[in-house]
């Protein structure tokens, strides 16, 4: 079997996670970071979310990413989050987020959450633009959560729903793959390892 490459995308705020230009919104595409067409994009993250996103140009690879095979389900399809919530969390809200909480659209599936520092994040955080709203009166908390499905909009969901508003979510990982320390706006290329597939499911 030939190998294939994805990238490793560190996406900016603002950014669509699409080449084409909705001409009814203010947001920068991927057309000002890639111009090879043949890429698509495995796994959408919202123009207001930052960090990981990943493309390929094989519809195999974009598969496994988006809608893992069945045997192959479970941790390492995972994708994690950083998000920083307005509030400190209470045990009772990370259990809330564990155990998997009622949204319009159905259950979520339980998840893996835990209260974090700045400094225990796996990465240095770099400013955004703009920032995010601040409250003075209001303290505010990092989440590191790992959902395994995607809802629209789910983890952004999930916290308002406990009584943790979002005010900054960062993609970490995507099944296995890592934001590393790729900086705003850059990408890495991954050339594919037999071991790669076997951890996407993908027979090699």
């Amino acid at each position: 079997m030939p190998t294939s490459s994805l990238i490793l995308f560190n996406k900016p705020y603002g950014v669509q996670s699409q080449f084409r230009d909705d001409s009814n919104n203010d947001h920068a595409t991927l057309l000002q970071y890639f111009t090879d067409k043949s890429l698509r994009v495995a796994g959408r993250l919202d123009a207001t979310s930052e960090g990981l996103l990943i493309l390929t140009d094989d519809g195999r690879v974009n598969k496994a990413i988006t809608h893992p095979p069945k045997a192959n389900a479970g941790r390492k399809q995972g994708k994690t989050y950083l998000v920083q919530v307005e509030g400190i969390p209470t045990a009772e809200q990370l259990n809330q987020l564990k155990r998997g909480v009622t949204l319009k659209d159905g259950k979520t599936l339980p998840a893996e959450v835990k209260h974090v520092s700045e400094d225990e994040l796996p990465m240095a955080l770099w400013q955004r633009h703009p920032p995010i709203r601040e409250r003075k009166s209001v303290p505010d908390s990092w989440l590191m959560l790992t959902i395994y499905e995607g809802k629209n909009r789910q983890v952004r969901r999930m916290t308002a729903h406990v009584g943790l508003p979002c005010l900054r979510l960062i993609r970490w990982s995507v099944a296995g793959f890592e934001l590393g320390d790729i900086a705003v706006g850059e990408f890495v290329r991954i050339h594919l390892t037999s071991e790669h597939y076997q951890q996407l499911g993908i027979s090699y």
